[in-house]
């Protein structure tokens, strides 16, 4: 049986001091995020749109929105494709990037945010805690609450956000 490396716990933080890598599950595709401030705080969101359930193929996306100077993305074979998303709430397009060899989301960038990117946390060794939690009315009601992560009704960013109570 294969070494199995899934597991967060074998990548301490401190591993990630300077920057953080990862890739898609055949390999194409590497993202690197240098941020020296990635694992010193919270960091990035948690979402429960619909349209984030579906790019991410669970019940919730983690993602990390930050500076797109600060990611550098490496398409070693070409596979690197962009959906338009218009099926939005705010009606403007999200631009969904995947690797089209195995459907692994990457990032996703809209005008809402200039000059950043949404990258799609799931393929990074580690995740930073999450700061945020987005479209929590979406939540299912199975799922718990996570300690410290301020959760919102739908959008998390933005001045109409609105908190959801305790």
């Amino acid at each position: 049986m294969p070494e199995l490396t899934g597991d967060p716990k074998q990548h301490p933080d401190s591993k990630f001091q300077d920057s953080l890598t990862g890739s898609c599950l055949c390999g194409s595709i590497t993202v690197t995020i240098k941020d020296k401030e990635l694992f010193t705080r919270p960091r990035g969101h948690l979402c429960h749109c619909s349209n984030c359930r579906k790019v991410a193929g669970s019940f919730v996306s983690s993602n990390l929105l930050i500076e797109a100077d600060k990611v550098t993305i490496d398409d070693r074979d070409g596979t690197l494709k962009t959906y338009e998303d218009r099926a939005t709430g705010s009606g403007n397009p999200v631009y969904r990037t995947f690797c089209s060899a195995d459907g692994n989301p990457v990032k996703s960038e809209t005008q809402a945010y200039p000059g950043k990117i949404v990258v799609k946390m799931g393929m990074m060794p580690r995740i930073p805690q999450p700061e945020y939690e987005g479209f929590g009315s979406h939540r299912h009601e199975w799922q718990g609450k996570h300690d410290g992560v301020t959760t919102f009704k739908t959008k998390w960013a933005g001045p109409d956000r609105e908190k959801m109570d305790a």
